[in-house]
């Protein structure tokens, strides 16, 4: 059957170099880790992975450079079922990269190098202007340069989801552009100018003082809360063993936006969200992890009755 809605995806493609390591570094120290693998991956790209695994019409908008890493990133996304038709090959730079350490915890510490991500402007946004303007669900985030973000934003009709990742001052101009604000609790505590809290009370004061209505704001293991003009619910995630978080926040996002494009209400929307975060999390890698629709059926299913 095919899926009701289509998902654009404006953003960035790495390529993640992952180490793993006994514990992170402090400066000056030198940590030996294990065996680096090369994994497809950058928040867009995975968004869109994310999106596509789970059903959706995924269009892709960004830049790779005009090297290996680039016929790697691009056969990534293609693999899932994106539509690359908008991904640029720029020759003035290199693709993207992403050096990450994962510790035994399964948490993790990155370092990107943008590359031709940060080459991404209102020139790709015009270019694709159709498959952004008709998309049901427009999918940013802000390892690529501003400009481009708020264009797309001004040029989408559908529903505009903003990963504020990595943390960065947002215009007015731009959050009156957007329907959806998915921060992480750090990332929201940085856009507001506080300290970051667990206390559930505490983070919807914080999304409510944001001038977006609805916020989603993910909480690690606690789960996601979502925050609306009405109230707050904090939607739990399942008990897992983590092994790997790189992805897990772009596989909530990709996985919201699918649920959104399809008419999904949503609190049930962040409910499957959680759950595709979660089950990333269990697997190493971020856009090899994300799940299909029979893993995430399989997640939420293990948790029927405690919600």
């Amino acid at each position: 059957m095919e899926h009701p809605g289509t998902v654009a995806v404006l953003g960035s493609a790495n390529l993640d170099i992952v180490v793993p390591v006994p514990h992170h570094p402090v400066t000056g120290e030198t940590v030996m880790g294990g065996d680096h693998a090369l994994v497809p991956g950058g928040k867009g790209a995975n968004q869109a992975v994310a999106a596509a695994r789970l059903g959706a019409t995924v269009y892709f908008v960004g830049r790779v450079g005009s090297d290996d890493a680039a016929t790697t990133l691009r056969w990534s996304l293609e693999a899932a079922g994106v539509d690359t038709t908008f991904l640029r090959s720029d020759k003035g730079a290199p693709s993207g990269i992403a050096l990450i350490g994962v510790d035994a915890a399964g948490d993790n510490a990155i370092v990107v190098s943008p590359g031709a991500n940060g080459r991404v402007g209102p020139d790709d946004v015009s270019a694709a202007e159709t498959v952004i303007r008709d998309a049901t669900v427009l999918l940013v985030q802000l390892e690529v340069p501003m400009e481009a973000v708020v264009a797309a934003a001004r040029v989408a009709t559908g529903t505009v989801i903003l990963n504020p990742a990595p943390a960065s001052p947002l215009s007015d101009d731009l959050l009156a552009l957007v329907d959806v604000l998915v921060p992480n609790s750090i990332e929201l505590a940085q856009l507001v100018g506080a300290e970051p809290t667990s206390d559930v009370d505490e983070v919807a004061a914080q999304a409510r003082s944001l001038p977006v209505e609805r916020v989603v704001v993910t909480m690690g293991a606690a789960g996601a809360l979502l925050v609306t003009p009405d109230g707050h619910l904090l939607v739990p995630a399942p008990t897992i063993q983590p092994v790997d978080t790189t992805g897990a926040g772009d596989s909530f996002c990709g996985a919201m936006a699918e649920a959104l494009a399809r008419g999904v209400e949503l609190g049930t929307a962040v409910e499957r969200a959680v759950h595709a975060g979660a089950v990333t999390a269990t697997r190493p890698g971020a856009q090899p992890a994300m799940p299909s629709t029979v893993d995430l059926e399989a997640s939420m299913a293990g948790l029927a009755g405690t919600l």
